[in-house]
């Protein structure tokens, strides 16, 4: 089954990320070769992921850019040795803002593109979807990675963020993208207070409203440390599964998350509950 065929069903699924980069937030330099990115890869497959979401520059607050060639050092060797042992009904997702990056990644065998700059740093990536025919993830972000959390400001999060990602999805239809392609994510975290990523997450309903799909990337995040005095995010585990429940609960297709098994249990249940209705 193709991607976006999956993504038209109503159960939602799990994407777990594989960032092999030295510098991401939580697990930089964990996966920084072939063998360590496969092995954790089948691992997070076995535990329920459906998408591998593959990065090879890190988006962490304060984070600097990787150009193109050290992204494609990082991640095509990763994609290609993925492609060779995934099952046909699991997929890999190419987490970069370049075209370059994602026509190389396609090539290798990726199935899906993840742009958290939701087409803004290389509108060449809403060519290379369109003729692809993949999957697109659009992502909001308030600045930019290296400043996004210097000083974020909204009146109002919620209209704001809708706002500018139906505003890129009606970029994406211009450049020839069918709407059944296309994936939203209110980045959270990403240019947000506290407060304007617990709106967004009360609120995430009038997102699944517009009929697109829905990605929930809460992992691990920092606004979550803030409320429960918690500074190491790999003890944010149970945080991020409050998320997923509700997450589910109000209609989020999919989840972007590190720990895998423990986010397919919640989803899992949550949905058995939902079903139930």
């Amino acid at each position: 089954m193709k991607l976006t065929e999956r993504l038209s069903q109503s159960k939602p699924m799990i994407m777990g990320i594989l960032n092999v980069t030295p510098d991401s937030f939580s697990d930089g330099g964990r996966y920084t070769t072939v063998d360590s990115a496969v092995e954790k890869a089948r691992a997070m497959l076995q535990e329920g992921a459906l998408i591998i979401d593959v990065g090879g520059e890190s988006t962490r607050p304060g984070a600097q850019r990787i150009p193109a060639a050290g992204q494609l050092r990082r991640v095509l060797p990763v994609i290609e040795a993925l492609r060779e042992v995934m099952p046909p009904d699991r997929y890999i997702s190419i987490d970069t803002t370049l075209s370059s990056v994602a026509e190389a990644a396609l090539d290798a065998g990726a199935d899906c593109v993840n742009d958290v700059s939701a087409g803004r740093d290389d509108p060449g990536i809403f060519e290379l979807v369109a003729a692809r025919n993949v999957p697109l993830m659009l992502m909001h972000m308030q600045g930019e990675p290296k400043t996004m959390q210097d000083s974020p400001h909204y009146e109002d999060a919620v209209a704001e963020v809708l706002d500018f990602l139906l505003r890129r999805i009606d970029a994406a239809g211009a450049a020839g993208i069918p709407r059944r392609y296309l994936v939203i994510d209110p980045g959270i975290g990403f240019g947000k207070r506290k407060i304007d990523n617990l709106k967004l997450l009360a609120h995430l309903d009038r997102f699944v409203a517009t009929g697109v799909p829905v990605l929930l990337g809460t992992s691990r995040k920092r606004f979550m440390g803030s409320i429960l005095d918690v500074a190491d995010p790999a003890e944010l585990v149970a945080a991020t599964v409050a998320t997923t429940t509700l997450g589910v609960i109000k209609g989020v297709r999919v989840f972007r998350v590190h720990d895998v098994k423990e986010n397919y249990q919640a989803l899992e249940v949550a949905w058995a509950i939902q079903q139930s209705r």
